[in-house]
């Protein structure tokens, strides 16, 4: 079997083949890419925002917009 041709089961219960698996990261990646400065720090925060309250640590620095 062709390693293209591999099969995944997705979280929403799809079914997609390695090469299209391949081919959403990579359009993903230009996506982000593309994000302005803003949009990129406002995501910066919100994993800050997440590793302060998952983590469990309260040393991390979460930072003012």
């Amino acid at each position: 079997m062709n390693e293209r041709e591999i099969k995944i089961f997705t979280r929403d219960k799809r079914i997609i083949t390695l090469k299209e698996l391949f081919e959403g990261k990579q359009k993903m990646r230009k996506d982000l890419a593309n994000l302005s400065f803003e949009e990129k720090i406002k995501i910066l925060v919100d994993l800050q925002r997440l590793a302060y309250s998952w983590g469990g640590r309260k040393d991390i620095l979460i930072w003012r917009l």
